[in-house]
Order: C-alpha cells, then sequence, then structure tokens
C-alpha cells in the first residue's frame, strides 16, 4: 500500500529534511509514526499525501509512484494537519463540513453530520472562529473522515481533544483498521493509541531510527527522544520520565 525507498526530501538548499527513509506499510495497517520535534513526521505525512515531491528516491502510494503522481496520489489519501486553521475553509461548521457535497446528495450530507455529532459537533451553525483548538481539530477529522478514504494520514489528531473525543477518536481509528483502511497517525503521545497500532517508525534527523512492532520498537524510543506509553513502562518497572 505505502512504500518508500530512500526517500529524501530538503526544503531548498538547507540539510535535508527526510534522508533516505525506507519503510513499508501493509494495507489495512495502522502505522505510528513517532520522534522528537524536527524528526521529519510532518514532512513525510505530506509527502505521502502527494503535497510535496520528493527530492531524492521514490514513495509509492497504493501503485502511484511519486516524483511524478503525487496529483493522483492526492486523490487517493486524506489529510489531516496539525494545525486546523490551514484547514478550514468554511464560516461555520455546517459549511466546512458540507463543502463538496451536492446539496442533492442528502444521504452523504446526513452521514457527514452523524459523524460530526459522534465527535461531539451539535452545533452545525456555530462560526468556525468561535471554536476551541479542539473543536477545530475535531472538525477537520470529519471532513476527512466522511468520504472514506483508503488512506488517511493524520498529524497529531489527539491533541486539544477532550477525554469522550479521545474515545471516539480511538474508535473511529479501530473501526478504520477493521474495514480495511490504511493510516499513518503521528504522534507524540502514544498512551491514546498505542493498543492500537500495529506498526510504528519511529524517526530522527530526518532519518528511520528503528521500525517494527511495538515489542521491537518500544525500547528504542527514549533513546530518539520519545516517551514510551506508560503501561509499556510500568510492566517494566520504569518511570515515566526518568
Amino acid at each position: 500500500m505505502i512504500r518508500a525507498d530512500g526517500l529524501s526530501f530538503a526544503f531548498g538548499a538547507g540539510a535535508p529534511a527526510l534522508d533516505r527513509v525506507t519503510f513499508s506499510v501493509e494495507p489495512g495497517t495502522l502505522c505510528g509514526v513517532v520522534g522528537a520535534n524536527g524528526s521529519g513526521k510532518s514532512t513525510l505525512l505530506a509527502l505521502v499525501a502527494g503535497l510535496f515531491t520528493p527530492t531524492g528516491g521514490a514513495l509509492s502510494v497504493r501503485g502511484d509512484v511519486s516524483p511524478g503522481a503525487e496529483e493522483a496520489i492526492r486523490r487517493r489519501v486524506a489529510l489531516v494537519l496539525q494545525d486546523p486553521d490551514q484547514e478550514i475553509i468554511g464560516a461555520t461548521v455546517d459549511e466546512d463540513l458540507l463543502l463538496g457535497i451536492p446539496a442533492a446528495a442528502e444521504a452523504r450530507r446526513a452521514e457527514a453530520r452523524l459523524l460530526a455529532a459522534r465527535l461531539g459537533l451539535v452545533d452545525l451553525e456555530a462560526p468556525v472562529h468561535t471554536l476551541s483548538l479542539g473543536s477545530r481539530r475535531k472538525l477537520c477529522i470529519v471532513t476527512a473522515l466522511r468520504d472514506a478514504p483508503a488512506v488517511l494520514v493524520l498529524d497529531e489528531p489527539f491533541a486539544g481533544l477532550d477525554y469522550p473525543a479521545v474515545r471516539e477518536m480511538r474508535s473511529i481509528l479501530a473501526a478504520n483498521r477493521a474495514a480495511g483502511v490504511t493510516q499513518l497517525v503521528a504522534a507524540h503521545d502514544l498512551e491514546a493509541f498505542a493498543d492500537l497500532a500495529d506498526r510504528w517508525v519511529v524517526l530522527a534527523r530526518g532519518r528511520v531510527a528503528a521500525a517494527g512492532a511495538a515489542d521491537e520498537v518500544f525500547p528504542e524510543l527514549r533513546r530518539h527522544g520519545v516517551r514510551p506509553p506508560g503501561p509499556w513502562l510500568s510492566a517494566r518497572g520504569l518511570a515515566p520520565w526518568e
């Protein structure tokens, strides 16, 4: 489904944000992408979503290969950015939620509103500028999920969400996984989805520092500036912040 072969990307003439990254994600897999600030997580997600063109190597997403197929990749992948204000276009919740859905498509519009309600967005006429950060993030997640993408890429999806919304986000990720949706989730805090992820990729200074299942990757996290999940630490008698 997703394969990176020596994938590199640089902003201008500076040091590469990603340097010869190689990994693969099988169809229907939920893959956690973790690393300290500046490790290249957001850049990698933007490449997977077809927003950037690699400056080296290649990236295949469902058979479309970048460089060259960024437009086709964008049609296959739904991306939720870390900053919701970069995505919201509509003036109200309902306007943003329904952008691109024809007025005659009543069933699709009803499904989108139902999904919004599941994440606690019940005031559809609320101006988007009055929403909290967490609610704006929920709106972006809903608009990404409403079209049932084959590949879903989420950058810090749990940041700013309250406890009920975190639980609902977990249930959505689990349902997507059961439905065969391939998901990449970048996060600093692994607690909310550590038990859901099938695979992990750890980035450090733009390179893959570790990749594999939790038992292979979690022992390496602290070395690369990432705190392992609390239950994993507790099971090994380790303090969370040492």
